[in-house]
């Protein structure tokens, strides 16, 4: 009888014990790219965006705006007309007439020109008027990823006496705003910085200064906003956590869809003069009541009142000052689909110097 002889492959892998069953192969170990995608994973999940209670206040500049767009109710006389015409999805060239309207030049018509370019990062703007042959431009710019934002506007005319070139950088945090100016005004150098901070949900405190060297003035201002929910009388306060998420500022989801009051006070220490706002949300996105109070050294005070109507295809404004002057404006769209041209409506009546003023408008695009 023969024997049998067996033939054992030297790369084959090692049998199991005897009483053993075959064991699976080791895992491979994960790749450098996969592990480190691992890692970048779970720290993102791990890491949670700082949020605050406290919203950001805005710009310095535009702190008394919501109660100065209702006392001054912008009117003119004569005939005016804007179209306004999407050459692309970035850029909108638009002609505006004037005819009728007083110049300070003593002309009574006037036609510009202007142009805008916009992105994700900022927006390039040029105005040029032709009658008066003066070329206005400004430019806004995102830097480094959105923190800060650059500004630049310029205007020349051929008198010169109302060139400028001013330079600006705006930068801010969750809660806070800051401002940085130089240029050229009036055939100086012009400084300027100012600082905006929200303290509490309702409460924001600033300050301004700019320096002029064309005159050697040293401009200041102080600025101090309140809000606060004005609920009518058959209406309930809502509660301070039950409507409060981490999603949005609580000061936004308070105020945003409900009545409210607004105050804004600013002291010029320079000029001595001392500015009182306030604005009163009746019925939101319909009713808004609006005040303003300038006081001087020499106890000489003006003051002036707004108010402002929302309807479903129009809005009505009307003002009055302190003097009787009364101004009102009426602006409705002639369609319910958007873009449709807007047919415009103004007067002015001033009671003291028995003068009455008219305009109407419209604006296409």
């Amino acid at each position: 009888m023969g024997t049998t002889t067996s033939k054992v492959r030297c790369d084959a892998p090692p049998l199991p014990p005897p009483g053993q069953t075959s064991l699976p192969p080791p895992e491979a170990p994960p790749k450098a790219d996969e592990a480190s995608q691992s890692i970048s994973d779970a720290a993102a999940a791990a890491y949670v965006m700082p949020t605050s209670s406290i919203p950001n206040p805005g710009p310095y500049e535009g702190a008394t705006m919501p109660s100065k767009r209702i006392t001054s109710v912008d009117t003119h006389e004569g005939f005016k007309m804007d179209i306004q015409k999407m050459l692309s999805p970035y850029f909108v060239a638009i002609h505006s007439f004037g005819l009728g309207m007083p110049q300070p030049d003593g002309k009574n018509r006037s036609y510009s020109f202007i142009t805008q370019v916009s992105d994700d990062n900022g927006i390039f703007m040029t105005n040029i008027d032709i009658e008066k042959r003066a070329v206005m431009g400004r430019m806004h710019r995102a830097l480094f990823g959105g923190i800060a934002m650059a500004k630049v506007q310029c205007s020349v005319s051929p008198e010169g006496s109302n060139d400028q070139l001013l330079g600006e950088l705006d930068f801010g945090g969750m809660t806070w705003t800051g401002n940085l100016k130089y240029g050229s005004m009036g055939g100086g150098r012009v400084y300027g910085m100012n600082y905006y901070q929200g303290i509490t949900q309702r409460l924001a405190m600033g300050g301004e200064g700019m320096y002029i060297a064309a005159n050697g003035n040293m401009l200041s201002s102080y600025t101090l906003k309140y809000e606060m929910p004005a609920p009518a009388a058959d209406d309930e306060l809502p509660s301070s956590t039950s409507s409060i998420t981490p999603e949005a500022p609580p000061q936004a989801q308070q105020l945003e869809n409900q009545p409210s009051s607004w105050m804004c006070a600013q002291l010029h220490p320079t000029q001595g003069m001392f500015n009182m706002h306030y604005k009163r949300v009746v019925t939101p996105n319909r009713v808004t009541l609006g005040a303003e109070l300038n006081m001087t050294p020499t106890l000489e005070s003006t003051v002036m009142l707004g108010a402002e109507f929302n309807l479903t295809r129009s809005k009505v404004a009307l003002g009055i000052d302190g003097t009787g002057k009364l101004q009102s404006t009426l602006e409705t769209k002639l369609g319910r689909v958007p873009g449709v041209p807007t047919l415009n409506f103004s007067s002015e009546v001033d009671f003291a110097s028995d003068s009455m003023k008219f305009g109407y408008g419209l604006n296409v695009g």
